[in-house]
């Protein structure tokens, strides 16, 4: 005589439970993910005995996937024979209107989804845009007034190609790392912002890791875990900035993995920022690592002089500054760690010259700047600097000037206009003018010559270092 649904699945309970209290140091394992799952029926299609079960939610099918996949089929099979297979139907909080979940614990056909509203859930019956103020965007924060440049252009061109079609989730998740403030807050918001103005019925919601896990921990306090995993299921759009710090945080971690799997499973959009590689993330489990992992990493980079001044171009115009070009080319030489410091120079910048009602020029802006910069050597020229990199190669100074074309000497001759634009405030045309009444264009070449030296060769840019402090040791 076969057994009833409620027999089957209860055989299976008993082999279950003895497996999980010999292995695991958990005693509430069992009661918490398999009590909560009541037997429906059991029938026979063909050769095929299928038990089918009733799960709580989307969350229990994950947890159980991932954690006792193997232990699940073993037992089925041990019980009901090696034909048997489990299905499951889901209770799904969702529209009445939207398309049932395709999925199943052993991954056979695809079950019923049983749709039963749940009151404490704030989803909405049809999918709204989130007001702006929920959405947590920086309205400021959009591609057009992001400046492009080497150091970011990969993360750019990807950001772009999400947000455009928000509807392909071939990059999800999508995680833009870098160090402190190279521009990775911007951009992610950048294509929060885009979705926003042109896909009018998408939920999108940005929020810092911190910020989550607070919420988080409200809505434990409050009792209110269900919705909390529900309202972030509902987003079509989820951006977590710095996701570093949920780094040895297992409860968070939890919720977020679970959370990222009910919206890579229907094909959401999960944009995520780190100060460093998936790789290099300490304290994060693995498996959430690897799902970091799953779609596209971008780093941005320190970036490079062109992309500094054009930066400080941009915001200054943005101000309604008027920016002379040797003040510009004197912060982008000088201020190179980070886009937020050149911003935090630009602000001192205008705010020296509204107080005291001064112009700005170079040599206001080394006074307003000189807590900004330093190393700055103040009394560095041209013939100072032709002597210090002349001595260094043994070469006479006269020959740098001169129309040679000998390896050492034009070596020596492209490092001193190197250093030339670095450490002194001179234009293109007069550095020409003191190498033997040189092109500017001779300038640019050298500088970019010596860069490309710097970025290859680890002997060549040591002997830069060395070169450098002899400089700024003793200038004149």
């Amino acid at each position: 005589m076969q057994p009833t649904a409620k027999e089957a699945w209860n055989a299976c309970l008993k082999v279950i439970r003895d497996n999980i209290e010999s292995s695991s140091d958990n005693p509430t394992t069992f009661v918490t993910w398999f009590e909560p799952i009541k037997p429906l029926e059991l029938d026979q299609v063909d050769s095929e005995v299928r038990l089918t079960v009733e799960l709580p939610s989307h969350f229990f099918y994950e947890w159980l996937e991932e954690h006792f996949y193997h232990l699940i089929r073993e037992t089925v099979t041990r019980v009901l024979g090696p034909d048997a297979r489990l299905y499951y139907k889901i209770i799904i909080a969702q529209p009445a209107e939207s398309a049932p979940s395709e999925s199943s614990l052993l991954r056979a056909q695809p079950q019923t989804v049983i749709k039963r509203p749940a009151p404490d859930l704030v989803v909405p019956n049809a999918p709204v845009p989130l007001p702006a103020s929920e959405s947590r965007l920086s309205r400021c924060n959009t591609f057009d007034n992001f400046v492009e440049g080497d150091c970011n252009r990969l993360a750019r061109s990807a950001a772009l190609a999400i947000a455009q079609d928000p509807e392909d989730n071939s990059f999800s998740p999508f995680l833009v790392y870098g160090g402190v403030g190279l521009g990775k807050t911007h951009l992610i918001q950048a294509i929060g912002n885009h979705v926003l103005a042109n896909h009018t019925r998408k939920r999108v919601r940005y929020v810092t890791s911190e910020h989550f896990l607070n919420e988080f921990v409200q809505s434990i306090e409050q009792h209110r875990i269900g919705q909390f995993s529900a309202y972030y299921r509902s987003i079509d759009v989820l951006i977590v900035d710095d996701v570093q710090f949920f780094g040895k945080k297992e409860k968070i971690q939890e919720m977020f993995f679970h959370v990222f799997n009910e919206l890579h499973h229907l094909r959401k959009q999960i944009i995520l920022s780190a100060d460093r590689p998936p790789k290099d993330i300490k304290g994060i489990e693995e498996r959430l690592l690897s799902r970091f992992q799953w779609g596209l990493a971008a780093d941005v980079q320190i970036p490079d002089l062109e992309t500094r001044m054009a930066i400080l171009n941009r915001k200054a115009a943005d101000e309604g500054l008027d920016l002379p070009q040797d003040v510009t080319d004197f912060i982008a030489r000088n201020i190179k760690s980070n886009i937020r410091e050149l911003e935090g120079a630009l602000v001192r910048l205008m705010t020296h010259a509204t107080l005291l009602h001064d112009e700005i020029n170079a040599a206001m802006a080394r006074q307003a700047l000189k807590d900004f910069i330093h190393d700055q050597p103040t009394h560095v020229t041209i013939d100072y600097i032709v002597k210090i990199v002349c001595d260094y190669f043994k070469l006479n100074p006269d020959l740098v000037r001169a129309k040679t074309r000998k390896r050492e000497v034009v070596q020596a001759r492209q490092i001193a206009m190197f250093f030339a634009r670095e450490l002194t405030q001179n234009s293109l045309k007069t550095i020409g003018l003191q190498f033997g009444g040189r092109d500017h264009s001779t300038v640019v070449h050298s500088e970019r010559s010596v860069n490309n030296q710097m970025e290859t060769n680890s002997q060549y840019r040591e002997m830069m270092v060395h070169i450098r402090r002899s400089l700024i040791a003793n200038p004149p």
